[in-house]
């Protein structure tokens, strides 16, 4: 792992040449796991690792944090410097970077470092995506293997929660007992378990809450945890007993809006056109204008993160990169549907991680 992060910092650098910055500066967020394995807790402290072409990473930390940054080998990555409680740590790290005239900022920094780093530094601030956003994007073969393992762990997830009863438990019920499943499942444990039924899977992002699941319920579920820091995410849609009106016709139609959509992947094309590719199948059935999201995005170190799989991103498919394909139609007070899968970016197409049953389950 430390020769990989080791090489991650010397792209990290060398990229950040090519864009003409003078530093990157990185606190605790995924960022900085991708670029050390140093995962401390976001904290009004700061610790900030600070990248500069040609030189030596240098790796700011709070004193009392010293010793648990070196006990995870940051030192053998960085020269790891420290200040205490009455030092101004912003005047450090300008320090460092010395006379830079633009810098990158991780996305996650809070605004309360951000801030006070624009006092310290004369320099143009930019986000740290348009460097580290197209390195994180394309995994290795590491990275590949525990999406693997997550997505198999939550197709087993999906598989046990289907043969469970749901009519009569509440959402809030059926989501933690997918956590739970999750977990028993290889998952260190559970980021977000969805649960809308009936009227309530209608909305994309629904908090499971009260509502008892019926009979004639469509249910959306989606669900995801982490394997390794990596992250699985997964949806599907069953139907309690006997499907409401029109949900069939609906559920075929985003059926086949993923299916095109999955096609579409190849090396070299824009992002954007997979998006195309499953709104043009949901347009052409009459539902577009309640397919209201993107229909995908990246999965790594963190559920959402590059490439983005939207209208006007024409950034260029990678093998290697990894990215949900979930397009949906929902119909508002009735019902919902939403298929997610995790796919790869191959040399020849694309591959699916996910394997759980795509066709419409009727459950008790």
């Amino acid at each position: 792992m430390a020769q990989q992060q080791a090489r991650r910092l010397a792209r990290a650098a060398e990229a950040a040449e090519r864009e003409g910055l003078s530093a990157l500066l990185i606190t605790p967020s995924a960022d900085l796991v991708y670029l050390t394995g140093y995962d401390p807790l976001p904290l009004e402290r700061l610790t900030c690792l600070v990248v500069r072409p040609g030189k030596e990473p240098v790796l700011v930390v709070p004193s009392l944090e010293r010793p648990l940054a070196t006990s995870i080998g940051a030192d053998r990555l960085a020269e790891v410097t420290d200040w205490g409680e009455t030092d101004d740590p912003y005047e450090l790290v300008a320090r460092v970077v010395g006379d830079g005239t633009k810098v990158a900022c991780s996305d996650r920094m809070w605004s309360a470092h951000l801030l006070r780093l624009q006092r310290s530094l004369t320099a143009e601030f930019v986000p740290a995506s348009g460097v580290l956003g197209p390195l994180r994007s394309v995994k290795d073969e590491r990275e590949l293997g525990l999406l693997r393992r997550a997505a198999r762990a939550a197709d087993e997830t999906f598989r046990r929660i289907v043969h469970a009863r749901l009519e009569g438990k509440t959402e809030r019920e059926v989501a933690d007992q997918l956590g739970e499943l999750l977990v028993q499942m290889g998952h260190e444990k559970a980021a977000f378990t969805i649960v809308g039924g009936g009227p309530n899977a209608a909305s994309p992002h629904h908090e499971p809450g009260g509502r008892t699941i019926q009979g004639g319920d469509a249910v959306v579920m989606d669900f995801g945890g982490r394997v390794g820091g990596y992250c699985s995410d997964i949806t599907r849609t069953v139907v309690v007993r006997e499907p409401p009106r029109e949900f069939g016709h609906v559920y075929e139609v985003v059926l086949e809006a993923q299916e095109r959509a999955f096609r579409a992947v190849k090396p070299g094309v824009p992002a954007e056109v997979i998006d195309r590719a499953a709104r043009q199948v949901i347009e052409g059935a009459g539902y577009g204008g309640l397919f209201m999201h993107r229909t995908g995005h990246g999965i790594g170190l963190e559920e959402h993160e590059e490439p983005f799989l939207v209208a006007g991103n024409r950034k260029p498919l990678r093998p290697g990169m990894c990215f949900s394909i979930e397009p949906g139609v929902y119909l508002p007070g009735r019902f919902g549907v939403r298929i997610e899968d995790i796919v790869t970016v191959t040399e020849e197409g694309a591959q699916r991680l996910n394997h759980a049953e795509r066709d419409l389950q009727v459950v008790a």
